[in-house]
């Protein structure tokens, strides 16, 4: 994997992150080179991926204007600076809760330059629904096959090159209770970070023709309003399945801003 890795080399979208929607979500900026969103379900083993990777460097608040708890933290890799956010667990992106809209404009508003997806490889059927929703959003992304041991124990098997390839983005196997498979974790986080590893995702293409028709269209329009919408097409698809939020902020003129879609005022860590 890390050869292919290394071929794939294209760092001129690095870093990724917008730094300043990440500040106006009361995230200190200075010093960091990258910055990761930690998404999954509940119940993969994500806050053990969270603590793995960050050490005792990490702190936890509120998500300002929310109740929600947010845990980020840090660690040094290859002279790298990262920043991990660790998003509310949930099972989908469509903000149908206070959740799901904090985890959903966190990666569409802050891109970060990798999204770290903690999966249940016990239940990876399940688990993918998020997956494929996070890949609608951002081309950055590494799936961590969590609880291997688990997986094993109950006789599953896993072709994770095949899922891979099928995803287009680094698939990691990894025990996170045992510590096993961090260090490859570690790898292609760096590499998808700095660009070595170019992932191509997965993208739903089963879209009727008037849907695809619409969505150009939209497109087309959101584009010409809000120039530095970073996924006018995934936007597009929320405002023709009816999001009150994302709505609301059309009309109102003001989507390009992460504090028109929820109330994120300026706070201190």
């Amino acid at each position: 994997m890390s050869r292919n890795m290394l071929d794939q080399h294209n760092c001129e979208n690095c870093p990724y992150h917008n730094k300043e929607n990440l500040i106006r979500l009361g995230l200190a900026m200075d010093q960091v080179d990258y910055v990761v969103a930690l998404a999954g379900n509940p119940n993969t083993g994500k806050s053990t991926i969270f603590n793995n990777l960050t050490g005792l460097r990490q702190h936890t608040g509120n998500w300002p204007g929310k109740t929600v708890t947010r845990a980020e933290g840090g660690f040094v890799y290859h002279e790298n600076r990262y920043k991990v956010i660790d998003l509310p667990g949930t099972y989908s992106l469509l903000s149908t809760s206070t959740d799901e809209e904090v985890a959903r404009n966190f990666i569409l508003f802050g891109r970060p330059d990798v999204t770290l997806i903690v999966a249940d490889a016990t239940r990876l059927e399940r688990n993918l629904n998020l997956t494929l929703q996070v890949l609608e959003i951002t081309e950055r992304a590494v799936l961590c096959l969590n609880l291997m041991d688990e997986a094993k124990r109950n006789n599953l098997e896993i072709d994770v090159r095949a899922l891979s390839r099928e995803l287009g983005i680094p698939v990691i196997p990894t025990s996170a209770r045992k510590n096993e498979g961090m260090q490859e974790l570690l790898v292609a986080i760096d590499e998808v970070a700095s660009g070595k590893y170019v992932c191509k995702p997965h993208k739903i293409q089963s879209h009727s023709k008037k849907l695809n028709h619409a969505l150009m269209t939209l497109t087309e329009k959101l584009k010409e309003q809000f120039p530095n919408l970073p996924n006018t097409n995934w936007v597009a698809l929320r405002l023709l399945e009816g999001d009150h939020d994302i709505i609301e902020a059309v009309r109102s003129g003001e989507l390009g801003s992460i504090n028109t879609i929820a109330d994120f005022p300026q706070v201190q860590n």
